[in-house]
């Protein structure tokens, strides 16, 4: 049984929430003609406000507010974008705990975990890409010109990008995503899920008092028929979205239309590679709370944890007992570790991945599994051991706190249990041998490894982050991710 505040939430609520209402063109709009939407809390399951939803007319209107702009934002000297974009960041800075205090009403981070790093993170994202406004280059090609012409390149913003936006972490993907486009020169309309609109609004106010031009960033939450029209509009020259596979192909099925190019960080499976020499009381209280992090809703954790025989037996017995001592509840108190899911629909689905795993025998419930009784959308850490790599415990993204354990005798088995996913998003390594490093890292499918705990690997600014296979295309982070927001215009000067 898990017991939630609901007069402290509601409380919280009336004094955080932004209030809802769609941004175009600098001008707040508190009706739209795509309805309403009822947010539900997640931890309490009451309705605590009504969204509007924009429809295709408040698309076209975002989308017209955002070309206009763009004549004056992609004009603009890359030092002043620089200086704009470095007081944006500091604004970010400035109201972390409003970030923090809108996470758990949002869509239930605990407040004691995520929540509270998720406003840092967006300012070094923005701060990061700042630094990039005015550095970016074209090249002469002078070298080699067979025709005597003076030859060089242009590095020009696209124009207006459309980015939708995940609902498990939307102020992070709003930092992936935003920042490197406006750096670029473009500007951008943001279509944040239903269920979470918040952080978006709080990131469009705090742009707007840092001095970013009206039209640059335009907030329209929708459903998928707004999202449908962001992507078919003529006047967005790019996509950037995050989410789940089955929704990429239908947006990459529309933008194929008018064959238009799209960014795409989608799900995954990710294995974690624990060997037998590593520190066993370090690494598996890590590898256990990290891949329980933000309730299992994350497209990178690491949620399939492959284990070295000789200590396969003592890790499935310590990662239990980590389990049990992970506070599951109301996302409000500063010593709960795991929430509630985002909705109902995700709730009953994951306890459907867990009763079907049970019933097929696809692994050894070691952990959890039982229901909680609640108002809200909670499930209980659970850990299957001994699982079949064929099963959809090993197969299937099930974005719920649910880990999965199996074992391997060397280091060839650890690679294809690893890499026999559709998925290859992330992939982890946790060994003292620097030469298994070295052996293992090119081996492993996926957009990035990461090699020991650390403290929020997934979240450097300055480091390319994005999938193969399913997982999807493109990158964000590091000089890639701005890259995915400029095209190259090659220019040829005859010599007279």
């Amino acid at each position: 049984m898990v017991t939630v505040d609901v007069k402290l939430h509601q409380e919280r609520a009336e004094r955080h929430l932004p209030r809802p209402r769609l941004v175009i063109g600098g001008k707040d709009l508190h009706e739209a003609s795509g309805g309403v939407h009822d947010h539900v809390n997640p931890a309490t399951g009451l309705v605590q406000a009504r969204i509007p939803l924009a429809g295709s007319a408040e698309v076209d209107r975002a989308v017209s507010a955002a070309r206009q702009a763009f004549e004056v934002w992609g004009a603009m000297r890359p030092a002043e974008r620089r200086r704009l974009l470095t007081r944006f960041a500091q604004l970010i800075r400035e109201h972390v705990d409003d970030f923090a205090a809108i996470c758990p009403l949002e869509n239930g981070v605990c407040i004691g975990g995520w929540a509270e790093n998720v406003g840092a993170h967006v300012a070094e994202w923005t701060a990061y890409y700042a630094g990039w406004a005015d550095k970016i280059e074209g090249m002469v090609g002078a070298a080699y010109s067979p025709h005597e012409n003076v030859e060089y390149t242009l590095a020009e913003p696209y124009g207006v990008i459309g980015h939708i936006i995940t609902w498990n972490s939307p102020a992070l993907s709003l930092g992936m995503k935003v920042p490197p486009s406006l750096a670029a020169g473009n500007t951008v309309v943001v279509k944040p899920a239903e269920s979470t609109p918040f952080s978006a609004l709080l990131f469009a106010d705090l742009a707007r008092e840092a001095g970013i031009p009206d039209g640059v960033i335009n907030v329209v939450t929708g459903l998928g028929d707004a999202g449908e029209a962001l992507v078919t509009h003529p006047g967005v020259d790019k996509i950037s979205f995050t989410g789940g596979p089955a929704t990429a192909r239908r947006i990459m099925a529309s933008a194929a239309r008018t064959l238009k190019p799209v960014v795409f960080e989608l799900g995954g499976k990710s294995a974690n590679l624990l060997f037998a020499d590593t520190d066993l009381d370090t690494v598996v209280p890590y590898c256990a709370a990290f891949a329980m992090s933000n309730t299992g809703q994350g497209c990178a954790l690491p949620t399939r944890l492959l284990v070295e025989r000789p200590v396969y037996d003592e890790v499935v017995a310590r990662v239990a007992g980590v389990m049990a001592h992970l506070p599951v509840g109301d996302p409000l108190d500063p010593t709960t570790y795991i929430g509630p899911l985002i909705d109902e629909a995700a709730r009953d689905r994951v306890r459907k991945v867990i009763d079907k795993a049970v019933h097929e025998r696809a692994g050894r419930l070691v952990y959890g599994g039982e229901r909680i009784e609640s108002g809200g959308y909670f499930v209980s850490p659970t850990v299957f051991a001994d699982v079949d790599n064929r099963s959809d415990l090993a197969r299937r993204e099930i974005f719920g706190p649910v880990l999965a354990l199996t074992p391997f005798d060397t280091e060839d088995e650890a690679v294809a249990l690893a890499n026999d996913t559709e998925y290859g998003l992330s992939a982890y390594v946790q060994t003292r041998d620097i030469a298994r490093v070295n052996r293992l890292v090119p081996r492993l499918r996926a957009g990035t490894v990461y090699v020991n705990p650390g403290p929020n690997p997934i979240t450097s600014p300055a480091t390319p982050f994005g999938g193969v296979g399913i997982s999807g295309f493109g990158r964000e982070g590091g000089r890639a991710g701005l890259d995915e927001f400029i095209h190259v215009k090659g220019v040829g000067v005859a010599r007279v």
